[in-house]
């Protein structure tokens, strides 16, 4: 037999594999292409046989193949990918098929029963409370935020006048321009600030959640968006004013050199320690629940009193930490997507969130976020820092989380500044939750 006829033979079982894996490069989100398309099918046979188990299992698989798709869209599209995109979509598309009836009431009782009776949003807050404060490093937490202080207060401070002015202005009352659009911009983002923000506010007005989460996510995500086009413009004005940046470096001296070199690499994965990282987590969660009839202040707000303290205090083992970290990382990664489509669905109603974008409601959030900008650029430049650097930093302080500060120094071609950026917004973020509910709670 000739080569060409061996060929010829062996040619089908060639391309079959060939196929499989051209088909497979192709991901929604961790999935491979084929993978994805047959769970969905799967999923949708289930449903339409009405077979879809109400309950977590059915919930949890809805939401990651819905957060997974809206995640790879978001993170494509033309101009979304660039403003924070992945948030967008995966708030918006399932509260507008809510809202126009699009969506099986199977799934959405799936889904209803994960996200509130199996209660996963509290989980998943708890997870990020407890990784997201306890896995910074210590020394970067410490002498990060001093460097960062002033310039975060100040440029809070001034956020915060100039966005109550501005509602004034609009003719906003005072206590809902710094309660519902200013707070949801500074407070860190969705998961780790609206989220807890709405439980809090709740629980105090006496008022559906869901009703809170409407009015404010369209803040936080406007606040986000604004701050990643101003960072790409302090891009610029760096090139053009080469006195006015340090190129990635915040202090002026170069000091921070040693402390970022200290922040790099990560520990490897390890298993057992995530289980302790998710026990501890879930201790913070019962922790509020116990305190929170003590003091009269919101669980999951004390869920974040509280890690902060033992952060500093370092009264939790390092490797206790690490494992809290870790089982941060997971959940954000793989859930993060997940709890954005349910409150899409459950929290955020497509009339009141469509209504939300007024004239005014623009004016404020870009007020507040350019205020605070000019203030962190002015303040740092007085500080011996670079303006430039010092003004990103703190624009993350209106980050979408880990996932906004990302946009934001993308934006400003500047990731090596993220150790201040997670200062300005997980530090910056919880204080103004906490701040804030103290603050609602004497005046409400």
């Amino acid at each position: 037999m000739s080569t060409s006829a061996v060929e010829t033979i062996s040619a089908p079982e060639d391309r079959a594999p060939s196929l499989w894996l051209r088909v497979s490069v192709f991901k929604v989100g961790p999935l491979p292409l084929p993978v994805y398309v047959a769970l969905t099918a799967l999923t949708a046979a289930a449903v339409l046989t009405k077979r879809l188990p109400n309950d977590l299992i059915g919930g949890l698989t809805i939401l990651m193949l819905v957060g997974f798709l809206m995640v790879e869209l978001g993170s494509r599209l033309p101009v979304l990918k660039q403003i924070g995109g992945t948030a967008i979509m995966s708030l918006f598309v399932p509260s507008a098929l809510i809202g126009y009836h699009l969506v099986d009431p199977e799934i959405l009782k799936a889904v209803t029963a994960t996200y509130k009776t199996a209660n996963l949003q509290y989980l998943y807050i708890a997870c990020l409370v407890a990784g997201s404060i306890l896995g910074m490093d210590h020394k970067v937490l410490v002498q990060g935020f001093l460097r960062m202080f002033v310039p975060l207060l100040i440029g809070t401070a001034v956020a915060i006048g100039t966005g109550v002015l501005v509602g004034l202005l609009f003719g906003y009352e005072i206590k809902h321009t710094f309660f519902f659009i200013v707070v949801p911009i500074l407070g860190g983002g969705l998961g780790e600030g609206v989220l807890p923000l709405s439980l809090g506010y709740a629980e105090m007005l006496h008022r559906p959640q869901a009703d809170l989460v409407a009015m404010m996510v369209p803040a936080a995500l406007l606040g986000n968006v604004v701050a990643i086009i101003a960072s790409g413009m302090l891009n610029r004005l760096g090139e053009k004013r080469p006195a006015y940046s340090g190129n990635g470096i915040l202090v002026r001296s170069g000091a921070d050199r040693d402390l970022l070199a200290g922040a790099d690499g990560e520990a490897p994965v390890d298993f057992g320690l995530m289980g302790a990282g998710l026990l501890l987590a879930c201790g913070f969660y019962i922790l509020g629940v116990l305190l929170a009839p003590v003091t009269g202040i919101p669980g999951p707000i004390l869920m974040i009193v509280g890690a902060a303290i033992l952060k500093v205090t370092k009264l939790i083992p390092a490797r206790m930490e690490l494992g809290a970290y870790q089982m941060y990382r997971f959940m954000t990664t793989n859930l993060t997507s997940s709890i954005l489509v349910a409150m899409g669905a459950l929290l955020v109603s497509w009339p009141q969130l469509t209504a939300a974008f007024t004239l005014g409601y623009f004016a404020i959030c870009t007020a507040t976020v350019l205020a605070m900008i000019a203030a962190g650029f002015f303040v740092g430049r007085w500080l011996n820092m670079y303006p430039v650097e010092s003004a990103i930093v703190t624009a993350c302080h209106s980050g979408l989380g880990g996932t906004g500060d990302v946009a934001i120094l993308s934006a400003a071609n500047r990731m090596g500044l993220m150790p201040f950026a997670q200062i300005s917004t997980r530090i910056g973020g919880a204080a103004m939750i906490v701040i804030a509910t103290l603050l609602m709670k004497a005046f409400y």
